[in-house]
């Protein structure tokens, strides 16, 4: 058997190892949840559990595969504090923490104008911990003496690179995604990072994703039964892998990926960085590319929103909730009386300020409320009229997006991820977007394990000393084109009608 990559995938959820060959074809894969280990009343990531799991995991594969290479990829809003024993020396906290409204005017107070930042760094002021500054600010507050023993700060993909061959390294998928670690003006670290006091402890430069980290250590390689010639490559942002296939597939094509899980994010490839006025202080922001390019991107929550509103809902209805009728979907909009809105997490997405609710003819129910059984609206009772609402919820929060993400009426838009199961949803966008001339049409794509399969693709480049989009050839994707969702009925009603009580719910898009 020819050589094969062996990719270590971690989700907030879900952590996984999959089993790549160089045509990119998946051969197995295993995954696991893990508990987080509690600091005090904080979330924090199991790491040791993690490694000797990952390791366990390597091994096991080792014995029915020759791996020759490993590659990283990992959720964002994640870094590692490590001492000078190459250990991690502070908690590695849950990026969801929120550690409250003042933590965060304290932050803006040392670190500078969110504005301002945003216009530097490309990153906006999300909430809770999502901006990894916010992390090394915490730690700084909460943990003082495990921070000043920081020997060096590490991205989340490279600690486990780290950790795997003894070396530091930082590459720019990571560096770059809302992190307000990198200066796109200056092209260096950010003004942010030395006032935190990191920025000498932050590997430099940035390197590719491709780009050859090390070898495996000397002792892993005895532990799992590995060569001791199995690179390593630099890791990459779970977001920015799953994007490397389409790059690879479209390029010089204008499309925006809606990548979909968790969160959902949408981005959009550009050939500048920059912000239109109005786009300031708005949840938008700019990843870096593999290929080191802007990427405007938008986020929220759907998945989250999807699972949450589910559960309550089908609590409600004393069932679960069914795919809904084109007639289920037309009564809702007709009727106009019944919405969902966000958001689970506040802050989180393209609402600041709105707190997640249902609203029936102009009464509003707290989603705990209708949780608890103590305060629930009717057509919550209807399992089918709740998805319709919830389908409707999200495709609103997809279109703000995608319009700050600057799609334009010939941009296509490829849902990817869990959302492309959720045919009501995709229908709703299709015929949104389909409603302009000329306009760039909605497709669902058939990768499997897209963020697995594009960390792939950086450890196939790195074995064959060649980057990513060259490997095009290797795989095909199947574009499958959505269709408009038929007899909607006044849908722009419905719509400015949902608009108008998210406003009213603080939420200002």
């Amino acid at each position: 058997m020819d050589t094969v990559i062996a990719v270590i995938d971690i989700g907030m959820t879900n952590k996984k190892v999959a089993i790549y060959d160089r045509h990119l074809r998946m051969l197995d894969s295993v995954s696991r949840t893990f508990a987080p280990i509690m600091e005090g009343d904080l979330e924090t990531h199991d790491l040791a559990g993690m490694e000797a799991w990952f390791l366990d995991t390597l091994a096991a594969f080792g014995r029915r595969f020759p791996i020759s290479a490993i590659a990283v990829t990992t959720h964002g809003g994640t870094f590692v504090c490590v001492g000078e024993d190459g250990k991690c020396c502070a908690p590695c906290v849950y990026y969801t923490h929120e550690p409250g409204e003042e933590f965060q005017e304290r932050f803006y107070r040392r670190m500078g104008d969110r504005r301002e930042l945003q216009v530097s760094t490309g990153t906006p002021p999300l909430s809770a911990m999502i901006n990894p500054a916010k992390g090394l600010f915490f730690l700084e507050e909460r943990f003082p003496e495990a921070y000043a023993r920081s020997r060096i700060v590490l991205n989340y993909p490279q600690y486990w690179g780290y950790r795997l061959t003894g070396k530091a390294g930082a590459e720019g998928t990571y560096t770059g995604c809302h992190t307000y670690f990198w200066d796109w003006e200056r092209s260096c670290y950010s003004s942010v990072t030395e006032k935190l006091g990191v920025a000498a402890k932050m590997p430099f430069p940035l390197r590719d994703s491709w780009d050859v980290l090390g070898r495996i250590k000397g002792e892993l390689a005895e532990r799992t039964g590995l060569s001791r010639d199995v690179i390593v490559t630099m890791g990459i942002h779970d977001s920015n892998a799953s994007l490397l296939p389409h790059l690879a597939k479209r390029s010089g094509r204008d499309f925006v990926l809606n990548s979909t899980g968790t969160w959902c994010v949408l981005m959009h490839p550009q050939e500048n960085f920059g912000f239109s006025a109005d786009e300031l202080g708005k949840i938008v922001f700019f990843n870096r590319s593999a290929y080191n390019k802007p990427v405007k991107t938008a986020i929220f929550l759907g998945g989250m929103e999807y699972e949450a509103w589910t559960r309550v809902g089908a609590k409600a209805a004393g069932h679960a909730l069914a795919e809904p009728s084109a007639a289920d979907y037309r009564a809702v909009v007709e009727d106009c009386s019944a919405f969902i809105l966000p958001e689970v997490v506040p802050g989180s997405g393209q609402f600041p300020g709105s707190v997640s609710r249902a609203v029936q003819d102009g009464v509003a129910y707290a989603l705990t409320d209708i949780e608890s059984g103590s305060s629930v609206p009717d057509f919550m009772r209807d399992g089918r009229r709740t998805m319709a609402a919830l389908n409707l919820s999200l495709a609103f929060q997809t279109l703000v997006a995608l319009e700050r993400a600057g799609r334009t009426s010939g941009t296509d838009v490829f849902t990817e991820g869990g959302f492309r199961r959720n045919a009501g949803y995709n229908s709703i966008l299709a015929s949104a977007l389909g409603r302009d001339k000329g306009s760039g049409g909605v497709y669902l794509t058939d990768i499997s394990e897209a963020t697995a399969f594009g960390a792939a693709m950086t450890a196939v480049a790195a074995l064959e000393g060649t980057t990513p989009d060259a490997l095009g050839s290797r795989f095909d994707i199947d574009y499958k084109a959505v269709g408009p969702m038929e007899g909607l009925g006044d849908f722009e009603k419905y719509r400015a009608a949902w608009l108008a009580q998210v406003a009213e719910n603080g939420g200002k898009a």
